[in-house]
């Protein structure tokens, strides 16, 4: 392994939808980018873009020969050490550290900064940076957390829309529509939840933040939840009005509407991406 070789850093940002890769080498960055590589849901399917996405990020490089670099890769689905491990011997790489997603969403967003992000997409994840310590909260996926996140505001949606037929609740132009669009029969909604994956629950939160927008009382109770899980995780992980807080995620951002307007001033523009945070901690491997 030459001395030239270890100089080469690669970060791998891999989600459910897309992996990104890049690869950073005497003053010059390449990139790449591919098909989903969630090592939880396909572990086979997650392994072949991996390998194909590295061979290709070589090839865009000029390089012939990437065993001796240092490898970041920030996954989704890796859900603890035995899943990264599992990962990491797949790959012919001896200087490789596999995590899950969030600490290079983390690292990218935050650079130098202390100060909090909130990570609301189809899933969701909180985090808080304080010197050279970082403290996640959730990521803990769909079926027991996700609070907050699109997936979730569509499920709680769908219960809520079951209230209504128990009489638990009134019925809004919201809940109306989205019995009408889902079959129109309410018992329909449980065969249809048990066979729907997050993406599917998720497709729903465009509709549930218009309405709340609009100012339907479901619509904006529901939201209104999801903001209250959000402060109650800021506040557990110390984070106070003032300091820099990111939202990552195309729902993240929506959320400044619901929150007090101190939380929401506190909002600031990530200083980088998910990918830029897994070339900075590739640096760090072997350290």
């Amino acid at each position: 392994m030459s001395d030239a070789q270890t100089k080469i850093l690669i970060g791998v940002d891999g989600g459910g939808t897309a992996c990104r890769f890049a690869l950073s080498h005497a003053g010059r960055r390449v990139e790449h980018r591919a098909g989903p590589a969630n090592v939880y849901s396909d572990f086979p399917a997650a392994l072949e873009t991996l390998t194909a996405g590295l061979d290709a990020l070589a090839v865009k490089a000029g390089l012939s020969d990437l065993t001796g670099a240092r490898l970041y890769l920030g996954l989704a689905g890796v859900t603890g050490a035995k899943m990264a491990a599992r990962v990491a011997a797949a790959l012919p790489y001896p200087n490789i550290v596999v995590d899950d997603d969030r600490r290079s969403a983390v690292t990218g967003a935050l650079a130098s900064r202390d100060g909090a992000v909130i990570g609301i997409g189809t899933g969701s994840f909180l985090a808080r940076k304080s010197g050279d310590r970082v403290t996640m909260m959730g990521g803990w996926g769909f079926v027991l957390g996700d609070e907050a996140s699109g997936a979730w505001l569509g499920r709680r949606l769908l219960q809520h829309v079951l209230h209504v037929a128990d009489g638990l609740a009134p019925a809004t132009g919201l809940t109306e529509a989205a019995l009408q669009q889902l079959g129109g029969i309410p018992a329909g909604l449980v065969d249809i939840a048990r066979a729907a994956r997050p993406a599917h629950f998720a497709a729903l939160a465009p509709d549930i933040l218009e309405a709340a927008r609009a100012g339907d009382a479901a619509a904006r109770m529901i939201m209104d939840e999801g903001a209250a899980y959000i402060l109650r995780g800021l506040a557990a992980l110390g984070w106070r009005p003032g300091e820099t807080l990111c939202p990552l995620g195309g729902l993240a951002p929506h959320y400044a509407a619901f929150l007090p307007d101190e939380v929401a001033a506190s909002f600031a523009a990530p200083a980088g991406s998910a990918l830029d945070g897994a070339l900075v901690l590739a640096a760090e491997v072997g350290r």
